[in-house]
């Protein structure tokens, strides 16, 4: 199996004022997809795992990579982070599943985020072209932080087509502006 990536996309975001209120430190949040040939699309397939081999290592680490430069941040700074799998019409949602839902993407996108500890968030989908995806995002270290709870939405207008697959990685530079609900940690106590 060869890649096949049609193209990389990049959506970025910074917010100055929210709840008619201005931030001390804007909220940036980043998300980098690529839009790749899904070679599973209309049939059944038992085996993912070549899939998986040809791109979850390098999507892993492109992404987020991608993702933090649109920011000017470094993995040190990134304090949140997701993924996600959009899959168009003629493939499964275990296609995407398969490709965001490894160690083999996991491992180099946390290790891109300073080694961060936590399990990426995650969103999975089949649609067509245009169909938005919500990313979940947590914090990169500990997922009882709430402040960093939140989702971003992506869409690439033409994409994914019905044989296609769009990867996500999103980095966030800061949590929620203005958060005041509270640790989880808190309410453990």
């Amino acid at each position: 199996m060869k890649k096949e990536i049609r193209k990389f996309y990049t959506i970025v975001e910074e917010t100055h004022i929210e709840g008619f209120k201005e931030i001390d430190k804007p909220v940036g949040i980043a998300a980098a997809l690529a839009v790749i040939k899904n070679p599973y699309a209309g049939t059944y397939v038992e085996d993912l795992n070549p899939l998986i081999d040809e791109y979850s290592a390098y999507l892993g680490e492109e992404l987020p990579r991608r993702a933090m430069q649109a920011l000017g941040i470094s993995g040190e700074e990134v304090e949140g982070f997701g993924k996600g799998a959009l899959v168009g019409l003629d493939g499964e949602i275990e296609h995407g599943s398969g490709l965001i839902h490894t160690m083999k993407f996991g491992n180099p996108f946390r290790s891109m985020c300073n080694n961060a500890e936590t399990l990426l968030p995650a969103a999975e989908k089949r649609a067509s072209a245009g169909a938005s995806l919500d990313l979940a995002i947590k914090h990169k270290m500990d997922p009882k932080t709430r402040s960093h709870h939140m989702t971003f939405e992506v869409t690439v207008p033409d994409a994914p087509r019905a044989d296609e697959i769009m990867v996500a990685a999103v980095v966030t530079s800061s949590g929620r502006a203005h958060p005041r609900i509270g640790s989880l940690h808190k309410e453990l106590e």
